[in-house]
């Protein structure tokens, strides 16, 4: 039988600071204790013999498939000519470890997190798998909070642009799908080509245009040819399936 403890006590200054935090990053609330109880690691729990049941264990758990949920949904409307083959290893990529904890430690979520003391001089707040709980477990507190439709505005601001940035193009193949979509509608062959390079040598940055027919498609960039012509061949996807929703 799991040991009962007190409730998680906050003084009206700390439950401020959790209000201005999400006032920052343009999170409305009904529940701040939802959002606190998100960032209380099992440790601060242990240490303060807090109801074992307050720390965001079961956030995460919940916030995990909110996340996979919104993510699928995005990538499934996003790219209409993607296998689930590709579509699954772009979402692995987005929802993996490392990607978490870089949405939580942009965001500052580290310094807002309730840890033990032997948790906190161990670098608790900076370890990548303690963040990437913590951002699973807001967002499941978000969607208790205000629904689904609160979590897509909050991957809108922060998730979503970094799929059309191009910073998951590692996992894609668009020079593929874009090649297949061609063939698909027997328009001829796209092509290829490094219309600038800019940036010191040691920062080199590759600007790369795909045409169709002497038609421009796409201009895409990067630190590499190949990474330049990929993000050439996703504004290409985009303009393409753009073109056909409006018709």
């Amino acid at each position: 039988m799991k040991r009962q403890g007190k409730k998680l006590q906050m003084t009206k200054a700390q439950k401020s600071r959790y209000r201005q935090f999400l006032e920052q990053i343009n999170v409305t609330y009904e529940s701040e204790d939802l959002f606190i109880q998100a960032f209380t690691h099992s440790s601060y729990v242990n240490e303060h013999r807090i109801r074992p049941y307050d720390d965001n264990e079961r956030l995460e758990f919940l916030g995990d498939a909110v996340l996979e949920l919104a993510i699928s949904q995005y990538l499934y409307k996003l790219f209409d000519h993607m296998s689930e083959g590709e579509m699954t290893k772009l979402r692995a990529a987005i929802v993996c470890e490392p990607s978490l904890a870089k949405n939580a430690k942009e965001l500052h979520f580290g310094d807002y997190v309730l840890l033990g003391k032997g948790e906190e001089m161990t670098g608790g707040r900076e370890r990548p798998a303690l963040l990437a709980d913590v951002f699973e477990a807001f967002i499941g507190a978000l969607y208790l909070d205000s629904g689904m439709d609160a979590v897509y505005s909050f991957l809108n601001d922060f998730v979503y642009p970094k799929i059309h940035q191009g910073e998951f193009s590692h996992m894609m193949d668009f020079k593929s799908q874009l090649q297949e979509l061609i063939q698909r509608e027997s328009q001829g062959q796209v092509q290829y080509t490094i219309v600038q390079e800019k940036g010191p040598a040691h920062s080199r940055e590759f600007v790369s245009e795909v045409t169709l027919e002497d038609t421009k498609l796409g201009t895409g960039t990067g630190k590499s040819k190949k990474e330049a012509e990929q993000m050439a061949a996703q504004k290409a996807l985009e303009k393409l399936n753009q073109e056909e929703t409006s018709n």
